[in-house]
């Protein structure tokens, strides 16, 4: 296997540490290191990554920016969706990883790699992520997955680089962290368990303001831009304005409790203020713009759509049918929301739109209606419930 060339997916973490040293020392292959910015990481943290990659002997590092990209091929439509999976989690690594799988197979093939490589586990959902994209995108390049074949645990994964010459902070690789745009995963000996809550200290971002403050959204056809006022050339500069601004109240902490695509139940903590204040947001101002019909067809095909996203299905033809039922729901999904942040919590205080359906021309709900009479609702009530009413005078046994 000598000068073959291996695409190694690196984040600079203890897995894919191992996999760079395992891949050239063990396996005699050229690793050529990528990493992909789904908007994780400063350029000072991608020179660290770079660096550590180069010590720990790599033929060459790359870093492709996909934030945007990140945000136009998948963020936007988990928005337009109001996407939490298990009403609790906004997909924050399940959407990234798509991004990151389809930017590695794009790049090995253009170096004409021969294998590509990526340090997931076997128990939980990226092996199956990354393997799905790469089978559809490079099914003739070879996947290797070292920690999923050997089984390592932690510990073996340290003691294997400390032998290799290689130190690693053994307290910092108690936590697995995933950050990216649309939020950070964390993961410890707590989530392992189904009670123990992460401590204060595991969360990356520290809470440092207490300060209740008013804060005031801007969303057209569906699409945030703009926060206090201020425009923003793109919506992921607009989603890392909010993040700076409400993640130090300790906002958008969590832990998601869910089925993994291999069976088994997986528990992970997460912190993603600006996803959750987002997608409360707009939904609230689509409460107030969008028909009965449209809101309730519209949940149903958003669960479909973040499921087989978080399954690993995204690149099925059927996601971009999808795609273009959620972009035609958000025509008149434009106007201000209200927001108040606080430690820990964000209420919803309002919205103010245009095109807000509960206009008071038409009535004030609890009070008057100015489109029916008294008599025009007894009879719209008999007619609606005659069925109803002949089933339980036929059966009157129950």
């Amino acid at each position: 296997m000598q000068n073959k060339k291996v695409v190694l997916a690196f984040s600079g973490g203890l897995d894919t540490s191992y996999c760079a040293i395992y891949l050239s020392k063990t396996l005699n292959l050229e690793v050529h290191a990528v990493i992909v910015n789904t908007g994780g990481f400063t350029n000072n943290e991608v020179t660290e990554i770079e660096n550590k990659a180069k010590q720990l002997g790599v033929a060459s590092f790359s870093c492709i920016d996909e934030t945007k990209n990140y945000y136009d091929k998948v963020i936007k439509y988990l928005v337009f969706g109001n996407v939490l999976k298990n009403n609790t989690y906004p997909l924050s690594v399940s959407a990234e990883r798509i991004s990151q799988a389809t930017a590695i197979a794009n790049y090995a093939k253009s170096i004409k790699a021969d294998f590509v490589a990526h340090g997931s586990t076997g128990a939980g959902n990226d092996q199956v992520r990354f393997d799905a994209i790469f089978n559809i995108l490079i099914p003739e390049i070879q996947i290797i997955t070292p920690i999923r074949d050997q089984k390592l645990s932690r510990e073996a994964e340290i003691n294997f680089l400390k032998d290799n010459g290689i130190e690693i902070n053994a307290e910092k690789a108690k936590y697995s962290i995933n950050k990216g745009i649309w939020g950070t995963s964390v993961g410890g000996k707590e989530t392992l368990t189904s009670h123990l809550p992460l401590p204060e200290e595991a969360y990356p971002t520290q809470i440092s303001k207490t300060t209740p403050k008013n804060i005031e959204l801007y969303f057209e056809k569906g699409e945030l831009k703009a926060v206090d006022g201020i425009h923003y050339n793109h919506p992921t500069d607009t989603i890392n304005a909010l993040e700076k601004m409400a993640a130090p109240y300790g906002i958008g902490r969590d832990i998601h409790v869910g089925d993994t695509i291999i069976g088994i139940k997986g528990r992970v903590g997460f912190e993603a203020a600006a996803a959750l204040i987002i997608i409360k947001a707009h939904h609230a101002l689509e409460k107030h713009t969008l028909t009965k019909l449209q809101l309730i067809i519209k949940d149903q095909q958003a669960m479909w759509y973040g499921n087989w996203l978080h399954e690993g299905l995204f690149l099925d033809p059927i996601m971009r049918d999808l795609e273009a039922f959620l972009t035609s729901t958000q025509k008149k999904v434009s106007g201000k929301v209200f927001v108040k942040l606080t430690p820990y919590l964000f209420s919803i205080i309002g919205i103010e739109s245009k095109h807000d359906l509960m206009s008071n021309q038409f009535g004030s709900y609890g009070e008057m209606n100015n489109s029916w009479s008294g008599e025009d609702v007894k009879g719209f009530t008999k007619i609606m419930s005659n069925q109803i009413s002949i089933y339980h005078q036929v059966n009157k046994d129950e």
